[in-house]
């Protein structure tokens, strides 16, 4: 979470500040370990908070407290390993030493990374190699306390409480007004996107999520205040709803923002960058169903529109229109 970059940039100040001590005596500085402890309390339930934690989108939202761009890839399980990164590749490496979903996250700290690469231990990270950082999380009655502990060299302690507390400041207004983010990437120019994400005859061809689902129907009147309604349905017949809402604003080409008929928002952006447009969307999740089985849905529902925007305008060029 930006460690590797201040811990080079402490490391230089420190042996530079110090001239009338040695080499040694900075280092024995240097070594000595405290744990910082910060809590919060959050106006959600500790599903949200976990969520506006570890989801990869949210995660890149409030550790832009500590170094801007910075993000986590890895195997979110107990026992996985994890690489905290920031954008030109430096960081450190971690293992999930325990992992309760919801309630706790422990990181066991191991090394650096160079060039987005594991470097292997030198005399320099043995003093802080093992150090954890974890997370736990309680509450009741829509509300979470989150308490975090981290281990850290002494030289890092002013920088991680003025840098921690803004932090979680950041992920306490992401849990309190969550909004899960899905995004795809579509080889086609923008007007040709925006035709087939907006138009009715379009839409039916692909606004559901697999194969045994259809759009069997679908209007939309595109304009702040306007309505949309598609039905989504099985296949079999067993099951269908109407996906509908309002428009609260729409910039050509640009923007569509709206509300559900249950209340939830939901803000998608189009972003044009040579052959291709990103699509983003941006919505409150319900409160019924897991907020990751949320986000594989409205993905699935994403790369359909993928696909069928795609094959679609393949044929247009193949027709010469």
């Amino acid at each position: 979470m930006g460690q590797k970059q201040i811990y080079i940039k402490n490391k230089i100040i420190l042996a530079s500040s110090t001239k009338s001590s040695s080499r040694q005596e900075c280092w024995l500085i240097e070594k000595q370990m405290e744990k910082l402890i910060f809590t919060i309390e959050v106006n959600a339930n500790s599903t949200d908070v976990w969520f506006a934690l570890f989801d990869d989108v949210a995660y890149r939202q409030w550790t832009q407290a500590f170094t801007p761009g910075s993000y986590a890839k890895g195997l979110w399980q107990q026992g996985g390993r994890i690489h905290f990164l920031a954008p030109n590749g430096e960081g450190i490496y971690a293992d999930i030493e325990e992992m309760i979903e919801d309630e706790r996250m422990i990181f066991k700290h191991l090394g650096v990374l160079s060039d987005f690469k594991e470097i292997p231990e030198t005399e320099e990270t043995k003093a802080w190699a093992g150090a954890h950082e974890k997370y736990f999380l309680s509450g009741t009655d829509g509300r979470t306390m989150l308490r975090v502990e981290v281990d850290t060299l002494t030289a890092y302690k002013d920088y991680f409480n003025e840098a921690f507390p803004r932090a979680l400041q950041l992920l306490k207004q992401n849990a309190e007004n969550l909004l899960a983010v899905v995004s795809v990437t579509i080889n086609a120019d923008i007007n040709y996107v925006w035709e087939t994400f907006n138009n009715p005859e379009h839409i039916t061809g692909w606004c559901y999520a697999s194969d045994d689902w259809h759009a069997p129907q679908a209007q939309n009147d595109l304009r702040v205040d306007g309505k949309f309604c598609t039905v989504m349905a099985a296949r079999d017949g067993s099951f269908k709803f109407d996906w509908e809402g309002i428009y609260t604003d729409v910039i050509d080409k640009q923007r569509i923002a709206y509300t559900m008929a249950d209340n939830r928002k939901v803000e998608i952006s189009f972003a044009e960058e040579g052959n291709t447009v990103t699509v983003t969307e941006a919505f409150n999740p319900e409160d019924e169903n897991p907020i990751a089985m949320q986000k594989a849905g409205w993905q699935a529902i994403l790369n359909n529109f993928k696909k069928y925007t795609e094959r679609k305008h393949a044929e247009s060029i193949r027709a010469g229109l």
